[in-house]
């Protein structure tokens, strides 16, 4: 492989990887102060209980993430400097805001979270949960909006052919990113609550402990908030995919396999066939007549262009070959490729959906199966609860893999009604490296990541077993006096 295929992989890996830890401490952690809030306005022991048990699973998840996501800088300077050059300028202002966010109000209040059981009134330590919690959905925010404007370049203009911030506002309002920013929290809340569900239904199950109302609580409060989060991602969804007919057609066309336009447009639902050429000629749908074009424009007679009235569009537009450049390697000179990988792009849209799908259903089921104090007997229902887990964590990564393998070949996507100019070749964007040079490194982080990973699964798997009797701090001396054992053992 060449060295830009390579660097790919490497920061598809690494960026895949990382994005497995943010969803589930963005909604856990909202779920965590909501469970405190609960306690401080009751006083009833049963939501403490859930806040400290589900605290330290958040709080490992939260490490393991803040070291994966360490890297991620890393690569912007490492693997993709070219890129760097080109987006820094604007990238500037909402990776120093995310920063500021996560590296000062995250840890704070965090580190007052922790050290504050017993020590800080209960008032001002649940604000302390909250101020963490809300956050971490800022700090996505700023993440989101540098993401967003790769998608769709606003609020710049080109001086020496680079694109110069003219206003931080634009790109913190880009329409993008207000239907990206909902349509990725709400997939947060969806693995927070499988989370619960899994763990809670699983603990239920077991009937070893004499938390019962703890682990009932935990199933009807990660269901509900599952249910509703599908119901917000649908509702996102299709906001994002309005945005995306206008702002990136060939990507609604790969997702659609939609290799000739069509007036109106019908829905392909799930396709037999070689996905792989552009021109579908052995693709057989079965589709959904005129849905696709409900979906782009909300109505049903709305042609959408098929890839390749598309093609011919972007060459026009963009050229037809790349240029003569010793830094784009092999591409140098060669045609440019303006359709992304048809079946990563095709699979990857219905997987989103479909694991989207079966975690709202997996949340009704257990809902269903454990009303009235019910608990299942059987051994499929402890293990299929913790199989839903997985599936809102595959939801949104292959819905990251879509959003981002859709716009190739452009790392930043043109603005069809944009400053011109403001578009970037994948190919140009990637450091002056060797293969090996790439290659050893993407071994090295894969490894890495690997151990981490071992290490998070034992963690939370070893907190999880321990149940609630696993967390709760000791009781205090008869002295009164605070105890030096940290309330969270951390």
């Amino acid at each position: 492989m060449d060295v830009l295929e390579l660097a790919r992989w490497q920061f598809g890996i690494t960026t895949v990887y990382h994005f497995l830890m943010v969803p589930l401490t963005i909604g856990l952690s909202v779920l965590v102060a909501g469970m405190q809030t609960a306690w401080v306005r009751t006083g009833d022991v049963k939501y403490l209980r859930m806040t400290k048990f589900w605290g330290k699973l958040l709080l490992v998840n939260f490490a393991m993430g803040v070291v994966t996501g360490i890297v991620q800088e890393f690569q912007f300077g490492m693997a993709w400097s070219e890129y760097s050059r080109f987006v820094g300028d604007v990238f500037g202002a909402p990776l120093a805001m995310e920063g500021l966010v996560a590296f000062f109000v995250e840890s704070t209040f965090l580190g007052l979270w922790i050290f504050g059981w017993d020590r800080l009134p209960k008032r001002v330590h649940l604000a302390c949960a909250w101020a963490f919690s809300l956050a971490t959905i800022a700090s996505a925010y700023f993440i989101i909006a540098a993401n967003s404007w790769m998608q769709h370049p606003v609020g710049v203009e080109m001086v020496d052919g680079r694109p110069r911030l003219t206003s931080i506002w634009a790109v913190l309002g880009n329409n993008t990113a207000l239907t990206a920013v909902p349509h990725a929290v709400a997939g947060c809340f969806a693995v927070g609550a499988a989370f619960l569900v899994g763990i809670g239904a699983w603990h239920l199950w077991r009937r070893r402990d004499d938390d019962g109302p703890v682990w009932r609580a935990s199933v009807k409060l990660g269901g509900w908030v599952g249910v509703v989060s599908f119901a917000a991602l649908a509702i996102t969804g299709d906001l994002q995919g309005k945005l995306m007919f206008e702002q990136q057609p060939m990507k609604m066309a790969a997702a659609e396999a939609l290799c000739h336009t069509e007036q109106p447009a019908a829905f392909s639902v799930f396709a037999v066939g070689d996905v792989t050429r552009p021109d579908c000629e052995n693709v057989k749908s079965i589709t959904v007549p005129a849905l696709l074009s409900f979906l782009a424009h909300s109505d049903f007679t709305t042609e959408v262009r098929g890839i390749e009235q598309l093609v011919g569009e972007y060459q026009e537009r963009y050229g037809t070959n790349y240029p003569v450049d010793e830094r784009l390697g092999e591409l140098s000179g060669k045609p440019i490729d303006y359709v992304p990988n048809l079946p990563v792009t095709y699979w990857g849209f219905r997987f989103m959906i479909g694991f989207g799908a079966l975690a709202a259903l997996a949340s009704v089921a257990v809902l269903w199966l454990t009303r009235g104090g019910r608990v299942p007997k059987s051994k499929w229902f402890p293990r299929l609860a913790l199989a839903g887990i997985a599936t809102p964590f595959l939801a949104n990564s292959f819905g990251w893999i879509f959003t981002e393998m859709g716009r190739q070949p452009f790392v930043v996507a043109p603005n069809p009604s944009g400053v011109d100019g403001v578009w970037m070749f994948t190919a140009r964007g990637v450091s002056g490296l060797t293969s090996g040079e790439v290659l050893t490194s993407l071994i090295a982080l894969t490894v890495v990541y690997a151990a981490l990973a071992v290490v998070e699964v034992f963690l939370i798997a070893r907190y999880t077993r321990a149940g609630v009797a696993g967390v709760m701090p000791p009781d205090k001396p008869e002295s009164d006096k605070p105890s030096d054992t940290l309330a969270f053992a951390y």
